[in-house]
């Protein structure tokens, strides 16, 4: 049975895809806009180097499948806004990894002068 308000995309660590419901991605999406990696990954991963780009994915998925169990068991210290910006986090790094894969593969162009 599919739930027409729940959005797959790749990630989980059981079957590779991670299913959240349309509303927590649509805030996730919305949220791009205002996400500054520099400030808002350092405070949300609370350390003082923001890890190069990718290498805080374990950890921020780690973290989300946390609150995501605490949300489906209706747990009173489920917060609902770091659990959004915990998405918003997740999206942009996924983006950051994909556009710097996109940066590796492309080739340098020959200047002629």
């Amino acid at each position: 049975m599919t739930l027409s308000n729940i959005i797959q995309f790749p990630g989980s660590v059981q079957d590779g895809t991670l299913r959240r419901p349309s509303l927590l991605i649509r805030a996730a999406k919305l949220g791009q806009s205002g996400w500054k990696r520099e400030r808002d990954l350092r405070k949300l991963l609370k350390c003082d180097q923001v890890p190069p780009v990718g290498a805080a994915m374990r950890q921020l998925r780690a973290h989300e499948a946390a609150m995501n169990a605490a949300r489906k068991a209706g747990a009173a210290e489920y917060d609902m806004h770091r659990h959004v910006t915990m998405m918003i986090a997740i999206l942009a790094e996924l983006r950051a990894v994909a556009a710097s894969a996109l940066t590796d593969q492309t080739p340098a162009l020959a200047l002629k002068g």
